[in-house]
Formats: structure tokens, C-alpha cells, sequence
């Protein structure tokens, strides 16, 4: 078996989801070496998440942006966690609710996603920062 990570400092983002399939796929060249595994994609952050969605059309990147928002409200005085600011809080639940890893296989030394699937950073911050990834990949 063959085992392969990286950790991976993508630069700051404005808010908003960001394709990073090809970010992930530069930092993995040892990807081409397995024909069959599992690459893991991992968020060491609490206020950024990350999933699988299309990677064609961006206005399906500004729906999920006006959905998560519109789902998670800012300015809640109902939060008891607003130290960071009125973003804080609903950066942590809407990442909850994403996640923060996902795992796609490999196949052939490529990732196996679909046709029109992508790997999205899901920034839930105004200034959230650089972001780290641990990205693990193994197989035969």
C-alpha cells in the first residue's frame, strides 16, 4: 500500500465557496502512483468547511452562499459566542453543517469524481485568513 499527505496553506479567500479541486490534485502528485484508493480531504479550521458540489456553473456557488446565509443569520442576539464578530458564530454552524473533511476514491491514478464535481472551500468569514489542508491520500 502507498501512503501519501500534504498539508496545504491555501491563501485567504473573500467569503464565499471556492473550487479547489486543482489545488489539491498539484499538491498530490503521488496520486498518479495508486490505482485504486481513497484521497481524504481535511479542514483544520472551525469556521470553514468543505464539500463536493459542480464545479461548471458559478452562479451555483453564489446560491449556496445566499442559502447558507439566508439559513444562518448574522446579528442573532440570541448567540452567546460573538468575541470574533458577527460572523463568528454562524461561521461555526454553517461549517458544522458542511463538514470538514471529504473523502473521494481514486481510480487509475485520478480522482474519481464525477463529470461536473468539484471540491469547494466553503469560507464562512469576512476575514477568515489562510486555511490549512491536510490532504492523505493511500492505495494499491
Amino acid at each position: 500500500m502507498k501512503m501519501f499527505q500534504e498539508i496545504i496553506a491555501l491563501k485567504e479567500k473573500r467569503r464565499g465557496f471556492h473550487l479547489i479541486t486543482r489545488e489539491i490534485i498539484q499538491a498530490m502528485p503521488g496520486i498518479n502512483e495508486i490505482k485504486m484508493g481513497m484521497l481524504q480531504v481535511f479542514i483544520q479550521h472551525t469556521s470553514a468547511s468543505l464539500t463536493i458540489n459542480e464545479n461548471a456553473d458559478p452562479t451555483v456557488r453564489e446560491d449556496f452562499e445566499m442559502f447558507f446565509n439566508k439559513t444562518v443569520k448574522e446579528n442573532d442576539t440570541d448567540y452567546q459566542h460573538d468575541y470574533e464578530g458577527s460572523d463568528d458564530m454562524p461561521a461555526h454552524l454553517k461549517a458544522s453543517l458542511l463538514g470538514s473533511s471529504v473523502i473521494i476514491p481514486i481510480q487509475n491514478g485520478r480522482l474519481a469524481l464525477g463529470t461536473w464535481q468539484g471540491i469547494y472551500l466553503c469560507e464562512h468569514r469576512d476575514f477568515g485568513g489562510s486555511r490549512s489542508i491536510v490532504v492523505s491520500a493511500w492505495g494499491i
